[in-house]
């Protein structure tokens, strides 16, 4: 650490201090991604192919292996002075609570209307289909905070936006669902008898709750039906990851700035999106071999991908219209209970992550949902921020570590990524604080039933 410099609550960066250009972390990979294969004939995608689904540009993007640094768009940096830099804050009141000598910080995404990182994304690939010329776009969400986001950039550049969001949390939060809503979009529940592939998984899945899997396949197929649309995706694919770098890049502006060397960097899972975004540019040094670090991605118990999943080649979409991607999956045709972490409830994992995990640059746990309310509450109550139960993947293990510091007498430095607020979380915590809540982790019987369907390639 830098001598005689007192690190305050809040790192903040000046505007001047932002990225000008994301981060590739898949130039430095000696191991690639393995590319998106063509479910029909095998072969990996060609960039006409994807375009005829993705925008042009973000097709580049998503193809790019090369270039380590890819500009920001002057118009896309404007937008992100509404609400970034945002800030690196030292969590001395957990520290205190906790006894723990370990020092944490955490880097808040929280601090615009759609309550988590998302924004970042969302606004770049609005920003390319509005420079393509399109009417609009289609996506799916989760929990919310991707549809939220979506909307919010769409209405910002006038572009009609169409979300389907998984059925059980447009129950459990119908508060996100007004908020996009509000901003113009169309919301529909997944999945829905308004497409030929949410019909077709109702008749197969009676009362399902419904997965981002099956949020995908409707999305996509409203996208390639309707002249002059394109589906937009939050997680998962490598150039939203590319996007959300902004998130690591940020870190460790301002971690360098008081020379801080963090030893832990954790990050909730779920498609791929916020981890591979906070940690890229500390797997890129890692890579470069200039330094090391412990990198720990957080899933659900109850859709463990990573901790109990395969590394194959799978579709990204339960209704098998998607590309195939080389990532650890559960299997399309698996649908995870109805836990609360709606934005985590997704069968496969970001390819750059995949391969990250798989060559060794991180390690994977998997935790409750009891005990990630446990750490959230705990946390709201010490730090004063009501945490998506997302972020509270990575607070329940940012506390295990900080106590496991407590208990050696270790100094270690902690960075978590705190991606977003709970405000409309609500019906969660009330389970939670009711004690109704209930935590399911699916037998190997129930994982097998996934892997089945794992698509055979010669």
């Amino acid at each position: 650490m830098a001598a005689n410099k007192e690190i305050p609550y809040k790192i903040y960066l000046e505007e001047n201090e932002m990225p000008q250009a994301w981060y590739n972390v898949r130039a430095d990979m000696k191991n690639k991604p393995a590319p998106l294969l063509n479910p029909g004939t095998g072969q990996p995608m060609t960039a006409q192919e994807l375009e005829g689904v993705f925008c042009k540009e973000l097709v580049e993007q998503e193809l790019d292996n090369d270039n380590a640094y890819i500009p920001i768009p002057e118009e896309i940096r404007s937008f992100y002075k509404m609400y970034r830099p945002s800030p690196l804050v030292r969590a001395y009141c957990l520290e205190e609570k906790l006894q723990t000598p370990a020092k944490i910080y955490y880097k808040f995404e929280g601090n615009n209307t759609s309550g988590s990182h998302k924004l970042n994304s969302a606004i770049a690939q609005a920003y390319y289909a509005k420079k393509q010329g399109l009417k609009g776009v289609t996506t799916e969400t989760g929990a919310g905070q991707w549809g939220t986001a979506l909307s919010m950039a769409c209405a910002y550049l006038g572009l009609d936006c169409q979300v389907y969001m998984v059925k059980v949390s447009y129950e459990q939060k119908p508060f996100r669902r007004e908020v996009m809503r509000t901003y113009g979009a169309s919301v529909t529940p997944s999945p829905s008898d308004t497409t030929a592939v949410g019909r077709k998984i109702l008749a197969e899945h009676p009362g399902t709750t419904g997965s981002l899997g099956c949020a995908i396949s409707e999305a996509v197929e409203a996208a390639t039906s309707q002249e002059g649309y394109r589906y937009v995706l939050g997680s998962v694919l490598n150039q939203v990851l590319l996007h959300q770098s902004v998130i690591g890049l940020e870190t460790k502006i301002a971690l360098d700035k008081y020379g801080i060397q963090p030893d832990i960097v954790i990050g909730c899972a779920g498609g791929g999106s916020n981890l591979g975004g906070l940690i890229s540019p500390f797997a890129g040094e890692m890579l470069r071999g200039e330094a090391d670090y412990r990198i720990i991605a957080v899933e659900p118990a109850s859709c463990p991908s990573l901790t109990r999943g395969k590394f194959a080649y799978d579709f990204c979409d339960t209704g098998m219209v998607c590309p195939l991607a080389k990532m650890y999956t559960l299997g399309s045709g698996f649908i995870p209970s109805a836990n609360h972490a709606g934005g985590l409830r997704y069968h496969g994992m970001s390819p750059v992550v995949s391969q990250l995990y798989h060559d060794g640059l991180l390690e994977a746990t998997s935790v409750e949902q009891t005990k990630v309310f446990e750490a959230a509450t705990y946390f709201a109550r010490v730090e004063g921020i009501l945490p998506a139960p997302e972020s509270s993947h990575a607070i329940r293990v940012a506390i295990d570590e900080a106590v496991k510091c407590r208990e050696t007498g270790e100094e270690k430095t902690i960075v978590f990524g705190l991606t977003g607020t709970g405000y409309f979380d609500m019906v969660a915590y009330e389970k939670f604080n009711d004690g109704t809540m209930s935590d399911y982790i699916p037998t190997d019987e129930d994982l097998a039933k996934g892997f089945a369907g794992l698509p055979k390639l010669d």
